[in-house]
């Protein structure tokens, strides 16, 4: 029988209090009902809103920056840094995304070049408007993120699923753990999380693949900024429950039919799966054993500059690893849709689809399905000026549920040891918008 002091159940439950609070917990605010980090932002913003867009273009320039010494010295220069190592020493692919977004972040603020590049539905509408956005929800999502993740609220919910994610998702119970860092953190967390548990033998590669695909969710500090986009922030709880229930669909739906489904089961040393079940221990029950882990997890946590070192790292990761790249591929995918018929093309097929179904405005709604897979914002941007609310709910809940957008957890994907390439990842973004978009069209509709 372990023992454990009052402080060791103080450290747990305290800290994963101010977490649920802070992310899950709606509050009345000036719009309708948000959550405590997302007032935070609005007030950050509000705070330096006259000075955001130079704020971001440093940022942006910095990075490329760093990125292009890094990669001129070598990776092993920041060897004793290895989060400076991650965050700056890239592939000639983003290193190139990078130097672009700089370079396009210096044209749009001081307006050079051709207007479509800084005009107001392209450039303008990205480092002055978007990136405002994500520098303060980056912000305090970054710093209060460890509440969630370090002090056993993980562990303990972990155990709980156990039993529910092998019949239903066809997954080991630790999956949860993975998921649910997603989906109350961040997606980029849980493709991370999966790449170490794959690495470490924890997961097969059907597992992995299907984790990385299915449970790497957007979070809800992203599903804020997308609902900001489109101006239905009063929303929030039940445009959520949309996405939690579109998304449980797919997750059911996903890992049982091909490319996932046709994964090898086996771990990454070759060895086939084996049935050892994460159940509790004769005799345990789970509410038991899942505490005791949730105990022993915030045990570990000693130092409160560790806290707040890791929750600096998740801002720069976030401000340095995502805007960039959603500065450049954002600004090219607005130029495509702003002065090209590209993605009415892509989109038309779906109009008869959008007008059986009843959905308002639905060839400029068209143009804002498949968008998406190049970043999860740009259906958002592109569908903000829609009249119809019912139309705005569902191109934002869409994107969110879409899941593999390429700025982001699309390219994390690649370039991790997850075993799925660039066709997986188009096929399953097509399927999941043909599964999640009837029911969120069916929610909406009962809404609204």
């Amino acid at each position: 029988m372990k023992s454990y002091h009052l402080s060791d159940h103080l450290k747990f439950i305290l800290p994963s209090l101010a977490g649920i609070f802070l992310f899950m917990i709606p509050v009345p605010s000036g719009d309708g009902m948000t959550i405590p980090v997302s007032v935070l932002a609005g007030w950050a913003q509000d705070l330096l809103a006259n000075h955001l867009s130079l704020i971001m273009m440093i940022i942006i320039i910095i990075t490329a920056l760093a990125s292009i010494i890094a990669k001129i010295a070598g990776k092993e220069v920041l060897a004793k840094t290895p989060f400076f190592q991650n965050l700056f020493y890239t592939n000639g692919f983003w290193l190139t995304t990078r130097i672009l977004a700089a370079v396009f972040a210096v044209m749009v603020y001081f307006q050079l070049g051709p207007e479509a590049v800084h005009g107001p539905n392209t450039g303008q509408l990205l480092l002055d408007s978007l990136l405002h956005v994500l520098f303060a929800v980056f912000l305090f999502a970054g710093v209060f993120l460890p509440l969630l993740t370090n002090f056993g609220l993980l562990e303990l919910f972990g155990a709980f699923m156990t039993k529910i994610m092998r019949p239903l998702f066809k997954l080991p119970g630790r999956s949860s753990i993975d998921a649910l860092a997603s989906w109350i953190g961040d997606g980029t967390i849980g493709v991370l999380l999966t790449s170490k548990q794959y690495e470490g033998g924890f997961y097969t590669k059907r597992e992995a693949a299907v984790i990385g695909t299915t449970f790497s969710v957007v979070s809800i500090t992203f599903s804020l900024v997308v609902l900001a986009e489109v101006g239905l922030s009063h929303l929030f709880v039940p445009f959520y429950l949309t996405i939690v229930a579109a998304g449980f669909v797919a997750a059911i739906i996903m890992p049982r039919i091909p490319p996932l489904s046709k994964k090898a089961d086996t771990y990454v040393n070759g060895e086939k799966t084996s049935a050892n079940a994460e159940e509790a221990p004769a005799n345990t029950s789970i509410v038991k054993f899942g505490y005791e882990k949730a105990l022993d997890r915030a045990k570990q946590e000693t130092s409160v500059y560790k806290f707040f070192k890791e929750g600096g790292q998740n801002i720069l990761d976030m401000w340095m690893g995502v805007a960039p790249i959603v500065m450049a591929f954002g600004l090219i995918a607005l130029i495509i849709a702003e002065y090209t018929p590209f993605f009415q093309w892509l989109g038309a097929p779906f109009v008869p689809l959008l007008k059986l179904m009843q959905i308002p405005f639905a060839e400029e709604a068209s143009q804002t399905i498949l968008i998406g897979f190049a970043d999860m914002f740009l259906p958002a941007i592109i569908g903000s000026g829609i009249e119809a609310e019912i139309t705005r709910f569902i191109i934002a809940a869409l994107s969110v549920t879409q899941l593999i957008y390429m700025s982001e957890v699309g390219g994390l994907l690649l370039g991790s040891k997850i075993p799925v390439n660039l066709f997986d990842l188009i096929v399953i973004f097509l399927l999941r918008t043909i599964i999640t978009l009837p029911i969120i069209t069916l929610i909406a509709h009962i809404i609204f």
